[in-house]
């Protein structure tokens, strides 16, 4: 019985071993990449200091993003990340909710202005601050909005990456990282943690973008944008991705992710105590809401039927 017991222990083990190795191999991954975010970090933060070129360029296009709390005190290094960019915007907006902090913006986020970033006071949307302030102050749509987020550090080449893609789809949103709702055999949406990555660039109903790493809406979702108004706060307050993705399924706006494979870029150290990306996750925030959202209509668009 012994024998058996250490027999079938054995056996385990071998079946487990590659499984093991993966972990090795993702927890060795995170700390490289921790390593370069804290390098990159110091380097960003000694570039700004020293820094008098100005933040923007000549792209026809819009960088939005927004920051709260202590987060403010460093999405200075996300923005001077986009700053270095081999291609910048013709505008750079930061979005804040809070007249306090806006009246004492941190010495950075000051230099950056004189450096043509532009800090203004926005309602308080959620994650869709990074994006509704705009489209609610517009009266016509000229160019097209990329949103970031404040707790990511971009490439040099990460805009130019969004304008060369862009550019060869001017009527898609296009961005680095892109899940693929998945449906049961009842045509229902399955788990929202069980969609996959994108692994084309081809467009597809099913197309989810995911801001975080960078996404660009065309004027003509602008205006889709516009229409639907602030019918977000009660439906999808805290999930702007999904928000985002229905508004286009239902105004026919292609999504397409701009490589073969989904990019994540490095995060920010310090940011990522409680996100809300890992609460609508782990509490399954984000399958309650796909459950309001989408209706059976959108969901047969997402299989195909009537598309």
């Amino acid at each position: 019985m012994v024998e058996l017991v250490e027999k079938t222990a054995a056996a385990r083990r071998r079946t487990d071993a590659p499984g093991a190795l993966r972990r090795v191999a993702r927890r060795a991954r995170k700390r490289f990449r921790g390593r370069r975010a804290v390098s990159e970090a110091k380097m960003l933060g000694r570039r700004e200091r020293r820094s008098t070129d100005s933040v923007l360029g000549t792209a026809p296009v819009v960088v939005s993003l927004t920051s709260y709390g202590s987060r403010i005190d460093t999405v200075h290094l996300a923005i001077e990340s986009i700053a270095r960019g081999s291609v910048r915007p013709a505008r750079l907006i930061l979005w804040i909710d809070s007249v306090d902090d806006l009246a004492a913006l941190p010495p950075a986020l000051e230099r950056q202005k004189a450096r043509g970033l532009e800090v203004l006071l926005a309602t308080n949307y959620g994650p869709h601050t990074k994006y509704y302030p705009y489209v609610e102050s517009q009266t016509r749509f000229t160019v097209p909005i990329v949103t970031a987020d404040d707790d990511i550090l971009y490439p040099s080449d990460w805009l130019s990456g969004i304008m060369a893609a862009s550019s060869a789809h001017p009527d898609s949103i296009v961005g680095y990282w892109i899940r693929r709702m998945s449906l049961d055999a009842d045509g229902l949406p399955t788990t929202y943690t069980s969609w996959p990555y994108a692994s084309d660039t081809r467009p597809h109903a099913a197309n989810v973008p995911l801001g975080v790493s960078g996404v660009l809406y065309p004027t003509g979702m602008l205006e889709h944008l516009r229409e639907n108004g602030d019918a977000f706060l009660s439906i999808a307050p805290h999930t702007d991705d999904l928000w985002l993705h229905a508004i286009a399924l239902r105004s026919g706006v292609p999504v397409r992710q701009i490589a073969g494979k989904p990019v994540h870029f490095l995060t920010l150290p310090g940011t990522q105590e409680v996100t809300l990306a890992s609460e609508n996750l782990a509490g399954s925030g984000n399958d309650r809401v796909v459950a309001g959202l989408y209706s059976r209509s959108d969901l047969e668009k997402v299989r195909g039927v009537g598309a």
